[in-house]
């Protein structure tokens, strides 16, 4: 009979690679992109932030004019595209503005929010992480000399972390909804760069969740750009006109198209939604122990016992209720 061989200690459950990564595992990895970034940021007390999204693809001024000088080097053979390539440049130069106009906002935030005279870092300037618009954002965070975040995703092309991110604010997310969460749950305002699909994805994100009340807090949604880009991408009229949105979900968002006027605009509503008045006793707590929590919103009382909302006080919601109870 063969000698049964000694059998070694089985790896530790949260050491088992291969069930962290399997699909039992997904409930773990779901967890620890909630309760590693809160940790993150309880240690390196953050309180609140100013979250920034826009294109990926603008590049600064420079990376854009260089572009242009390495297409019409002199002595240089002309690419077949050449034509295509040139127009392609000029829109980078003229997008660069959004580049740089994001950076300035960036800093005068930070130039701000770093006199504030609390404990914890408010308004935090916070980016997806990448290039473009995100990397301007924390570049301008960075050199007023401030914290700045990146909130990453891992994508196959497009998204790495750019060199401004202060290094122990640096995230990186599997899952997307995870990534959300994070953008929402610190944010006092937002601010909406020039984008494609991720910006408007994120736009309506948190337009939603400020329309149907599920946040317990203002949050400042500024748009920047309106007259030369979003005027021409987002439709808000025709969405009123055909009754798909309420003419007072305007008051949702402001557009906006300096960065003077931007900042104007954050710096009053933060200090008169966020620093002008006394803090409730849990947040006061929040303010000791952690991050700002962005708590769901109670049920109003204009909805009745099936979900369902009134245009008024709620009497018609609790009578149809009533009636059908009879019946």
């Amino acid at each position: 009979m063969d000698e049964i061989p000694i059998l070694h200690a089985a790896p530790l459950a949260y050491e088992n690679s291969e069930f962290l990564n399997s699909p039992d595992g997904r409930i773990l990895r779901i967890l620890s992109e909630y309760s590693e970034p809160l940790a993150r940021f309880r240690h390196e007390r953050i309180q609140d932030t100013v979250v920034f999204f826009g294109s990926a693809r603008f590049a600064s001024l420079s990376d854009a004019q260089g572009a242009l000088t390495v297409l019409e080097k002199p002595g240089s053979a002309r690419p077949a595209n050449y034509e295509e390539q040139k127009k392609r440049v000029g829109a980078a130069i003229l997008m660069a503005r959004y580049y740089e106009e994001a950076r300035t906002l960036a800093y005068k935030l930070t130039e701000w929010n770093m006199t504030l005279p609390y404990k914890k870092h408010r308004f935090v300037v916070t980016s997806g992480g990448g290039p473009g618009i995100m990397e301007a954002a924390n570049r301008g965070a960075r050199e007023a000399g401030g914290k700045t975040i990146g909130l990453n995703i891992r994508l196959p092309f497009e998204q790495y972390p750019n060199r401004y991110i202060t290094p122990e604010l640096n995230f990186e997310f599997h899952y997307f909804f995870m990534r959300k969460y994070w953008f929402a749950y610190l944010a006092k305002a937002l601010v909406i760069f020039p984008g494609g699909f991720g910006t408007l994805d994120e736009l309506f994100e948190i337009l939603t969740l400020v329309q149907t009340q599920k946040l317990a807090k203002k949050v400042l949604v500024l748009i920047y750009g309106g007259k030369e880009y979003w005027q021409k991408i987002l439709n808000i009229d025709a969405l009123i006109e055909f009754g798909a949105v309420s003419p007072e979900d305007r008051e949702l968002y402001r557009f906006v198209d300096s960065p003077d006027e931007a900042f104007t605009m954050l710096r009053d509503g933060l200090t008169k939604y966020h620093l002008q008045r006394p803090l409730p006793q849990a947040e006061a707590h929040t303010e000791q122990e952690g991050p700002e929590i962005a708590a769901t919103q109670p049920r109003p009382a204009a909805y009745g016992a099936a979900g369902q909302r009134s245009q008024g006080d709620g009497t018609k919601v609790v009578e149809k209720i009533d009636r059908r109870k009879k019946s």
